[in-house]
């Protein structure tokens, strides 16, 4: 009976030992690869047959996503037309374990004829594809986590691992923000999180429970009831915001016997409540919310008035939880 557990740890170890070596290639040539690519005009094209292609594709791919125009072009389909999508603008990162790969050495003229900068990722400093690239960053495995020693385990995630250092060194150079992110990212609950605000999902108008300060704690509760959110909001004759009822303020208030027919708001309520802007994302504002243990919010402009209030439900509806 095979120990498949043993196995798998075996498996991790071997594969982060290979990660761990890699710290040792993060040399000068990877500072001008970053340089190429931060100082690239055009787009990195990312290129590499088989196993390699796969991580080359999840790289281009990271690149993209994170600042840096990237896209993968199949070695074999780049022989038969696709090099016309390279030009003299753009940095082309070729990935191969050997540096031998046949397909991509065939193209390498081509690409230096075109005259698009080089960088070669491979597992072997004296192969031809290092030498004939402009910069090379190794990514050397001492032992593939296969048994054989033949099928690509921890050549791949070496690989990877070095595009993603790749990426997240760029993205730091270039300041890429949430804000840029979020605009290769409109789909899907991640778009949601990182696009939505609160102007987007927040109760506006007459949907908004506020009351004056000199109202009765009976009032607030009609109020709240009425507007559903849990909460209302207590403004002055200027209409600015002074105070904060819930309904967890409503259970102290009972608890401590107060009067709701004929003491004032203003003596219960929450004075200086957190408040939010209508710009803020929404994943802001569930942040806050969850630091704070509070279950909604009040909306303010920039003279402190109410314009809108919002809860964990509106959250949850609009996706972002």
């Amino acid at each position: 009976m095979q120990n498949f557990k043993q196995l798998a740890k075996n498996v991790i170890e071997i594969e982060q030992q290979a990660i761990a070596e890699l710290l040792a290639f993060v040399d000068d040539n990877f500072e001008q690869a970053c340089q190429l690519m931060y100082h690239c005009k055009g787009r990195v094209i990312v290129i590499g047959m088989g196993k390699s292609g796969h991580i080359g594709g999840k790289i281009a791919a990271t690149l993209a996503s994170t600042g840096t125009p990237s896209f993968f072009v199949h070695p074999g389909e780049a022989s038969h037309g696709d090099l016309g999508m390279i030009t003299n603008d753009d940095v082309v990162l070729t990935i191969s374990n050997s540096g031998e790969t046949s397909e991509v050495l065939a193209i390498i003229p081509v690409i230096k004829r075109i005259g698009a900068k080089l960088i070669s990722m491979t597992g072997n400093q004296e192969s031809t594809l290092a030498k004939l690239a402009d910069t090379h960053i190794c990514i050397k495995v001492s032992t593939e986590a296969c048994p054989l020693g033949l099928a690509p385990t921890s050549s791949t995630t070496a690989t990877l691992v070095m595009g993603d250092a790749l990426a997240v060194a760029l993205l730091n150079a270039r300041d890429f923000t949430a804000d840029d992110f979020a605009l290769s990212h409109p789909g899907g609950s991640l778009g949601k999180r990182l696009l939505l605000r609160l102007s987007d999902i927040m109760h506006k108008d007459e949907r908004v429970p506020v009351i004056a300060q000199d109202a009765l704690i009976k009032d607030a509760l009609v109020e709240m009831s009425l507007k559903g959110l849990g909460m209302t909001a207590i403004v002055d004759q200027q209409k600015v915001l002074v105070g904060l009822f819930t309904d967890g303020d409503l259970r102290r208030v009972l608890d401590n016997k107060v009067d709701i027919h004929s003491d004032s708001i203003s003596t219960v309520m929450t004075h200086q409540p957190q408040v939010a802007q209508a710009d803020m994302l929404a994943a802001q504002a569930l942040k806050i919310m969850e630091d704070k243990k509070i279950n909604g919010l009040i909306i303010v402009n920039d003279n402190n008035q109410p314009i809108g209030a919002m809860n964990m439900h509106d959250l949850l509806s609009s996706g972002v939880l």
